[in-house]
């Protein structure tokens, strides 16, 4: 009986194969995490569009603002990590960003602060999804640039 349990917890402790990861690179679980909440916030985003009531003008409207909030949230991050690392980056590139990304978030929202067809709760909704998209996009960019990095230090 012994040797059964001593060989029960020999089995446990056995080494298992692990996926090497370099030093500074994200785990596959928070790479993961990453892009589902990507997928589903802009998914989320882009469904609710489409099953909204709205006109196709206004559905064109919201489309642009996530669209200009996904692309200037990944541009101001690289641009704020590159000069993090004293990768050169210029004022004008640098502002524009900024100016990018405030508009976006002001333009969604103005949009939805005058959206008299949009409940209430369907303006949360997509309030909340236009966040989890941007925030998700930043994430999967810093992801992506994080494993860039740890691969090529080796």
């Amino acid at each position: 009986m012994k040797n059964d349990l001593d060989d029960l917890f020999d089995k446990e402790q056995a080494p298992k194969m692990k996926i090497e990861r370099r030093d500074g690179e994200p785990t596959a679980a928070f790479k993961g995490a990453s892009y589902a909440a990507l997928l589903i916030g802009i998914s989320a985003y882009l469904i609710g569009l489409f099953n909204a009531g709205m006109e196709l003008n206004e559905k064109g409207y919201y489309f642009a603002v996530l669209i200009i909030g996904l692309y200037s949230s990944v541009s101001l991050q690289k641009a704020v990590r590159d000069k993090d690392e004293g990768i050169p980056v210029t004022n004008i590139y640098y502002g524009i960003s900024w100016f990018t990304i405030i508009i976006a978030i002001a333009l969604m929202a103005i949009g939805l602060y005058n959206a008299g067809s949009i409940v209430l709760s369907e303006k949360g909704f997509y309030a909340m999804a236009f966040v989890l998209s941007i925030f998700a996009a930043i994430t999967v960019q810093k992801n992506v640039r994080d494993t860039q990095k740890a691969r090529e230090a080796d």
